[in-house]
């Protein structure tokens, strides 16, 4: 057994584990918990992709991203330990699970695209006039991100069929 699948079953034998698999309120409110920070997460992602792509080309760029990520950053403080714990009562079979496998790795290289943009993008975006033409490699991450955040959305509805 790997290290791994070791943290899983411990994971699951652990106090917070046999609770979230044995209360009938826990596991749901948690689980509300977890779809409210995606909720958050990915409506804030959203929003300034699709102004990166052009729509509502009158709000200034720089001020959107001001106000979005850290409502982004709320979003993500919920659905991590929100998601940790659900991963809490199954580990062993949903954590060594492809499609819960596959949709940690999209939501890394989704934190990438969003890092990446902002070491290229941060300090230009202010002086991005409304309605000017953004520049094509932030359109791509645009792209990328609404990609990538549908495909998580999508693979963390599948890990309840075939995780």
């Amino acid at each position: 057994m790997g290290a791994w699948a070791e943290f899983l079953a411990w994971l699951q034998a652990s106090p917070v584990g046999l609770a979230m698999r044995h209360s009938a309120w826990l596991y749901p409110a948690v689980e509300i918990a977890h779809i409210l920070g995606f909720c958050v997460l990915v409506g804030a992602a959203v929003l300034f992709d699709l102004r990166l792509l052009g729509l509502g080309r009158q709000l200034p760029v720089g001020a959107l991203a001001r106000y979005l990520l850290p409502v982004a950053w709320g979003g993500f403080a919920l659905a991590a330990p929100s998601g940790f714990l659900l991963l809490m009562p199954e580990g062993p079979s949903v954590g060594t699970s492809p499609v819960f496998l596959a949709k940690m790795a999209l939501i890394g290289l989704a934190g990438l695209n969003a890092w990446a943009f902002q070491l290229r993008f941060g300090r230009q975006m202010a002086a991005w006039a409304p309605g000017a033409p953004l520049p094509r490699a932030a359109r791509w991450a645009a792209w990328a991100s609404l990609g990538l955040w549908g495909l998580v959305l999508a693979l963390g509805r599948l890990i309840a069929y075939y995780g």
